[in-house]
């Protein structure tokens, strides 16, 4: 025999692995798969087909603009209308608040009535106090004008169911049936609205014993020939 020791030939490292074996023959599944390629655009639809589609898409916007403009609209006449109403509300409040108060205060102004219609003062003293007294009468009746408060004119006026209460109702020959004929106590407006009917005395006309009118003469008869 030779003395040359035949050499083993050297396996390559990437044929064995740590533990001396040879690795497992990699898959086709285990094996990384490659980049997706970009989808490819699709194809261009029919222009014709296209334009019907943009129209029935513009004909829907169409519509849903309409039905929420409509919305829109009804909510915004809800909100004005409720405006409106409200503050209609708050003004007739406050009218009946007024109303309220001020028809409180008005048996006070029939006292300073009857006072000034009855004191007929004659010494010094008291015409002094009846002047301030009539200062501070003044005073409360322009306080009156200022927040609208104005009184009725009655006598000689026709009777007013809506105006006037009838308390009393007696024959007149001065005036006719349904006349106002005295004013038994002041009835008073509030900014054109009624704040206290007038309490009144109505004429019911001539009574029957009235005198009637006499007959208009009859034609003077011809004289004879």
């Amino acid at each position: 025999m030779s003395g040359e020791a035949t050499p083993f030939p050297q396996e390559s490292a990437d044929t064995l692995n740590t533990s001396g074996e040879a690795p497992a023959e990699v898959t086709a599944e285990q094996a990384p798969a490659p980049e997706a390629a970009a989808e490819a655009p699709a194809p261009s639809a029919d222009p014709e087909q296209r334009v019907r589609e943009l129209e029935a898409e513009l004909e829907a916007l169409k519509a849903e603009h309409e039905t929420v403009r409509s919305q829109y609209m009804r909510i915004a006449a809800d909100f004005d209308n409720f405006r409106k109403r409200q503050s209609r509300d708050q003004d007739d409040l406050r009218v009946q608040i007024a109303c309220s108060t001020l028809s409180e205060i008005l048996p006070v102004v029939d006292n300073f009535e009857r006072a000034r219609q009855q004191l007929e003062p004659q010494a010094e003293e008291a015409q002094t106090i009846h002047r301030s007294y009539q200062g501070l009468y003044k005073q409360l009746v322009d306080v009156f004008k200022q927040l609208g408060v104005s009184p009725m004119r009655v006598e000689g006026e026709p009777f007013d169911p809506n105006l006037h209460e009838a308390v009393l109702r007696e024959p007149s020959d001065e005036h006719s049936e349904d006349v106002v004929i005295a004013e038994l106590q002041r009835g008073y407006h509030l900014n054109g609205r009624v704040l206290r009917h007038a309490l009144v005395k109505v004429s019911m006309g001539p009574g029957p014993g009235a005198s009637e009118p006499a007959p208009a003469d009859s034609a003077p008869a011809e004289h004879e020939a």
